[in-house]
């Protein structure tokens, strides 16, 4: 690649999320603790909060899902929480099944939970490894 066509990654922007019914989307995701950051029904989409950062979570109805989970794999995002442990009580107790046991990785504990249409979201802790997390 040439100096004129190459680029740099900066970071994420938004991850987008597929979900067939954009209110019972967003009720789910504001119990599992996330905050809307703006909701624009007419366009199908609604963005979640994640952190101080502007990007976030954009759920988009898609109409040809209705209430199932798509034919595919889901992807599977996971985000940085201080606590892995304590994030998957909090959604236990908001009515939230976490789809396993909490997962012991080499830098601290993951806990995924899944949303009606089978998107993943993983709370993720560096509770082993503080110095790599956004707060050492």
């Amino acid at each position: 690649m040439s100096d004129e066509e190459s680029y740099e990654l900066l970071g994420f922007d938004n991850v987008l999320l597929p979900v067939g019914d954009l209110g019972q989307a967003v009720e789910f995701y504001e119990r599992a603790g996330f905050p809307v950051a703006y909701r624009f029904d007419e366009a199908g989409i609604a963005l979640l909060g994640v952190g101080g950062e502007t990007p976030g979570l954009l759920l988009r109805a898609e109409e040809e899902f209705g209430h199932r989970p798509p034919p595919w794999p889901a992807t599977r995002v996971w985000l940085e929480v201080p606590d892995a442990l304590a994030a998957g009580r909090a959604v236990r107790e908001a009515g939230i099944t976490p789809l396993d046991e909490p997962l012991s990785t080499s830098t601290g504990w993951t806990v995924e939970i899944a949303d009606p249409w089978g998107n993943v979201v993983g709370f993720t802790d560096y509770s082993r490894r503080p110095e790599l997390g956004r707060r050492p």
